[in-house]
Parts: C-alpha cells; sequence; structure tokens
C-alpha cells in the first residue's frame, strides 16, 4: 500500500461513507480501477488491507464523534439517568434505546447474509447493480415523502430503519442511503433522517469494521505494517467525513436526495458494464 493509494482510498471512505452513494461499493470500485489503471493488484485478503480499511472506519468513526459529541453526551447521559430512575420520559434516552433496537435489527439482518456480502467485494459489476437500486430507491422515497406527513423518529421508524441498515450489507446498498430513505417512507424529514442515521451507524462501524476485524488480525503481524501510508489515509477520511457531514446536512435542508439517486444509477451503470466487459 503506498502513499498515493492510502490518500485516495481515505477521500473516497471519508466522502462516501455519510453520502447515500455506498462506502463500500466505492471501495470496490477504486480497488478495481486501481487494479486496471497500475496492475497492481489490491488483494482485500491480506491482513494489511484487513487493517488499513478497519483505520479508515476508524477515521469516519472520529468523524460522526467530533460532529455530535454533543448529541451522544446528551444520549449518554439521559440513558444512564433513565436506568437510575426507570423512566424513560427523556427524549435523549428515547433516542438513545431506539439507536439500541435499531441496532439489534440490524444485526438479525445482516448476520446471516455476512458470507454472502463478502463474496461480492470480488464482484465489482454486481455492485454496480445494486448501486443501480439504492437510486432508485432514494428516488421513491423521495416522491412518497411529499404525500406523507412529517413526524419525529418514532420506536416503529427506527426499528425499520434498523432493518434497513441490516440490508447494507451488501457493497452496492447504501447504509445511508437505504436508512435515510426509509426513514422519508416512514414520514420523517430529511434532516433528522440523516441525523438518525449517522448516530444509529455508530455501533455497526465500531462492532464490523473495527471489532471483528480486530478478532480476525494477527496483531503481532502490525507493527510491520506501513504505518505511515495507514496513517495518512486514516487521517484523510477523518478530515473528509467531517466536513462531509456539516455539508450534507446543510444540503438536505434544502434539497432533496434526487442528485444522489440519479448519481447512483448512472455510476452503478457505469461501473457494472465496465467490471463486466472492460476490466
Amino acid at each position: 500500500m503506498d502513499l498515493i493509494q492510502s490518500i485516495f482510498m481515505g477521500f473516497v471512505q471519508g466522502l462516501s461513507e455519510f453520502l447515500p452513494i455506498s462506502s463500500s461499493a466505492h471501495l470496490v470500485f477504486a480497488s478495481g480501477l486501481y487494479k486496471f489503471f497500475t496492475g497492481n493488484v489490491v488483494n482485500v485478503e491480506t491482513g494489511e488491507e484487513i487493517f488499513f480499511n478497519m483505520m479508515l472506519h476508524i477515521g469516519t468513526l472520529f468523524a460522526i464523534f467530533v460532529f455530535f459529541k454533543k448529541e451522544i453526551l446528551d444520549i449518554i447521559k439521559a440513558l444512564w439517568i433513565a436506568i437510575k430512575t426507570k423512566s424513560l420520559e427523556n427524549k435523549d434516552a428515547k433516542l438513545g434505546l431506539y439507536i439500541i433496537l435499531a441496532t439489534f435489527f440490524t444485526v438479525l439482518v445482516a448476520y446471516p447474509l455476512k458470507d454472502f456480502a463478502e463474496y461480492l467485494v470480488y464482484s465489482p459489476a454486481i455492485v454496480g447493480v445494486l448501486l443501480i437500486f439504492t437510486g432508485i430507491y432514494l428516488l421513491l422515497s423521495e416522491f412518497v415523502s411529499k404525500k406523507i406527513e412529517k413526524k419525529p423518529v418514532t420506536l416503529k421508524s427506527s426499528i425499520i430503519m434498523g432493518i434497513a441498515q441490516g440490508l447494507a450489507a451488501f457493497p452496492g446498498f447504501s447504509r445511508s442511503g437505504l436508512t435515510i430513505a426509509t426513514g422519508l417512507f416512514a414520514g420523517l424529514n430529511r434532516v433528522d433522517c440523516a441525523r438518525f442515521s449517522f448516530l444509529l451507524s455508530i455501533p455497526i462501524i465500531l462492532g464490523t469494521s473495527i471489532l471483528y476485524p480486530v478478532l480476525e488480525l494477527n496483531m503481532k503481524d502490525v507493527v510491520n505494517y506501513n504505518w505511515l501510508s495507514i496513517a495518512v489515509g486514516t487521517i484523510v477520511s477523518a478530515i473528509v467525513g467531517y466536513y462531509c457531514i456539516k455539508y450534507f446536512l446543510a444540503f438536505l435542508a434544502k434539497f432533496s436526495l434526487g442528485f444522489f439517486a440519479y448519481y447512483c444509477i448512472i455510476a452503478g451503470a457505469f461501473f457494472a458494464v465496465f467490471f463486466k466487459f472492460f476490466a
């Protein structure tokens, strides 16, 4: 892993983790394009590649913690008080409970899909097709949302958003895209959907992108990795991720998801054809 590739992958991760365009799909595409243009194979099975991918997610997770630090602290405090008082009247405590329950349903859906989802990493053409479906789902959610009365996050909406997040185990199905669009179907406004989606991503990123790889890695080999490239990629993903959250929320306050929907459809079609017939 050279420095240029680590910067490139960090930028892709930071940009695509929070935008509804599937970060996993773009990492698959980026690896495929790198192989196509340089002739060098990015072997996702090596310990260093797994560790690098984990560190990229740590970068974007750090961006979430920094941006939502007040909300996260409020939720933790409210849950602690709720446990002591045995009362869930506080809205932050309810939000924390919704995140916990939604995460449970995410795991319930995603775990059985894990092996097949990992196989798709080697099939960028199929990933492109799934990205097309993400775009279509975004368009449909915007269409339906216009006809639904808006409401805050509820137990029901949080659970179905958790289920949608579970389906994002497949690369090409955008995690933020599916959760935000599902929230729109449930009657939430765009900004509330996005904020809940980002908070909901915290336990999943911790579990699937950090804790799971740590258990799989031989940590004795970590000292021999290219730490300069890993550190640079992580920092890039954190910085890009932070500003991506900031400007994406501002964007959603004024505009629809149509731009991202059409991007997913066009990019998905392009990469599906490219990797099927030319790469």
